[in-house]
């Protein structure tokens, strides 16, 4: 595998598409017969990240002066001929190869033979081989390349450089805190937010992905053992597509009752880096993020990472971005939805922080804050009626699924004529699930009691 094969359907990010030598990174192959490659990502200083912006504007201005140069040349030796051969080919000078190594002109081609690996076994070989060699600025992550679309979480994106570039400008910012990352993939952002974070839980979907996430998790323990404000970084399962946190411990990877009230009583901020490519999964998100905001009560932070991709389609016959269309589409009606229970505020942030890891941030990534504050919390909190409410206490049980948007909206809390129920991201089968507590917690806000369920509708209780 000197060359990664491609397929109509096999895309590659373009963190490792610049990779050198691929073949002397592989490890094994994955039990469903991938190849699994392992790459070390470095923690810029802060000598060399000035060294880095230095090179880049002395390159800068290398270019700009040598474009001039080349300007001039072709200026004064336009009326040059070309040198051609016999045959009327253009003739270029080649450079002369130079032999190295005893006479051997080519690298020494070494076979390894790969093992597939089953899923017990991944489980079992957590720890590096090199556990000496690890250091503090070194993120060891294992990965694939050029997958299908369903697999793009087991390689490394831009947005997730992105936004752990924005996670280490800002350590302050997440320092102490329990921190929920929505599409981890590898695990890379979640690893380091660990490094100032005191919880993170690192969640996506695909036990086989869950796998790889875990062994990232171990390869990188250094990172967190070796500062004083690391924190615990813990796999777990979450479909953006199901209403609920899996509790059914016979399910690897799934929820404590302690991790899913841990989730919802602490949680301050809510990550997800480059996770916008399917409107799909993307109305899943905006689902996922309203549930578990909704069933908070405290104001939690969302930073978003994205990477622009243009693409040329027939249907626009013009370059354009319809995922990114989309999911702006959603980002807009999450901050116009007034459903009396949170209220969103959208901010997009400039990516002007400090650089710590190498690659090329281009002008297609952005960096978006969703900043989520519940309504009822607040009145809650004001008014000692509810506030001594024995409902309250069980407001946001464990399994509650109380992603309920239609029913509250018929409170009178929503703008005339505004219809929750064609927003994107929402699903009929969400409109109808809804806890006891929080229904009586809701209808605080209206006498009109009989407008929240269909007549002959028995009221639903938690599932």
């Amino acid at each position: 595998m000197d060359h990664i094969t491609f397929h109509y359907d096999t895309v590659l990010s373009d963190v490792h598409m610049l990779v050198s030598k691929p073949r002397h990174l592989m490890t094994r192959l994955n039990h469903v017969g991938q190849p699994v490659f392992i790459s070390n990502f470095k923690i810029l200083s802060d000598v060399e990240r000035l060294d880095s912006s230095d090179s880049g504007k002395r390159s800068a201005e290398q270019k700009s002066v040598s474009s001039r140069e080349d300007c001039e040349k072709d200026g004064e030796e336009g009326n040059e001929e070309p040198c051609l051969d016999e045959d009327g080919d253009l003739d270029i000078t080649r450079r002369r190869f130079r032999v190295e190594d005893g006479g051997r002109g080519r690298d020494l081609v070494c076979p390894i033979i790969l093992k597939q690996s089953s899923p017990g076994l991944e489980h079992e070989e957590e720890g590096p081989d090199d556990e000496d060699k690890c250091t503090k600025d070194i993120i060891k992550i294992e990965h694939t390349m050029a997958t299908p679309l369903q697999d793009v979480g087991k390689q490394v994106w831009r947005g997730a450089f992105l936004l752990a570039d924005f996670i280490l400008s800002e350590s302050d910012l997440f320092r102490g805190a329990t921190v929920l990352e929505l599409g981890a993939g590898t695990g890379f952002t979640s690893i380091v937010m660990a490094t100032t974070a005191k919880t993170v839980y690192c969640t996506d979907v695909g036990e086989d992905l869950l796998s790889m996430c875990k062994r990232n998790v171990s390869f990188n323990r250094h990172m967190t053992e070796l500062t004083a404000s690391g924190g615990e970084v813990r796999v777990r399962l979450l479909d953006w597509l199901q209403p609920s946190l899996c509790t059914d411990a016979d399910v690897d990877f799934s929820w404590t009752e302690e991790e899913v009230a841990d989730v919802y009583d602490n949680t301050r901020f809510i990550i997800a880096a480059d996770v916008i490519y399917d409107d799909e999964l993307t109305s899943g998100l905006f689902r996922a993020l309203h549930g578990l905001c909704s069933n908070c009560n405290h104001t939690c932070t969302i930073f978003i990472s994205i990477e622009k991709r243009m693409n040329f389609t027939l249907r626009h016959m013009d370059v354009c971005c319809e995922a990114y269309s989309y999911f702006r589409r959603c980002l807009s009606q999450l901050q116009d939805l007034d459903d009396g229970r949170c209220s969103f505020r959208v901010q997009q942030l400039p990516c002007d922080f400090a650089q710590f890891f190498i690659y090329e941030r281009i002008e297609q990534l952005e960096l978006w804050k969703v900043t989520a504050t519940p309504r009822l919390s607040d009145e809650v909190c004001s008014n000692p009626e509810l506030k001594s409410s024995p409902g309250l206490s069980l407001y946001r049980p464990v399994s509650c699924v109380c992603w309920t948007l239609t029913r509250i909206q018929t409170l009178g809390s929503s703008p005339a004529g505004r219809n929750p129920a064609r927003l994107p991201w929402t699903s009929e089968s969400s409109l109808t699930h809804m806890c006891l507590p929080c229904l009586l917690l809701s209808c605080a806000h209206s006498s009109r009691y009989s407008t929240l369920w269909p007549k002959g509708e028995s009221t639903p209780l938690c599932m």
